[in-house]
């Protein structure tokens, strides 16, 4: 069955949430998993991208952001704001205010929200969209961003 995480944070600090959002792509890194950063804007997608970079020294996620043509490799993390590739449909890490197009295709989808209503409201919109495709969906609350 697939599943969908929500991670919600009690902090409406969006740095925070990109924080918890590389922790979260680091673990799945460290278990062997890849998948598809899901943003609402390029400009999201370039801080995203430059936080895996300098989050946690010494850290290093395989990782680039979509400009068009996907990469060879399918053992990277993607970041954008385009419809999740087909290769990278299986986890998808849900920063964006909408579903991912064709979220039915995930096995895992991961949302982290944080404590404003920009995104608990939509959030909340997601949570029945899933709830209503048949996924398994959770949810994970944090008083502060863990490392």
């Amino acid at each position: 069955m697939p599943e969908a995480t929500f991670y919600v944070l009690q902090s409406d600090s969006q740095r925070e949430r990109f924080a918890f959002a590389c922790r979260l792509i680091e673990k799945a890194y460290r278990s062997g998993q890849f998948g598809y950063v899901l943003t609402d804007s390029d400009a999201q997608s370039q801080l995203i991208d430059d936080l895996l970079w300098t989050f946690r020294a010494g850290s290093f996620i395989p990782h680039q952001q979509v400009t068009g043509e996907l990469p060879a490799l399918k053992n990277i993390f993607l970041i954008g704001s385009t419809p999740t590739p087909q290769a990278w449909q299986k986890l998808v890490i849900n920063l964006s205010n909408q579903s991912p197009q064709n979220f039915q295709q995930a096995t895992r989808i991961l949302e982290i929200l944080d404590n404003s209503e920009a995104t608990k409201e939509p959030g909340r919109q997601r949570w029945i969209q899933y709830k209503q495709a048949g996924f398994d969906v959770t949810k994970h609350e944090f008083d502060k961003a863990v490392d």
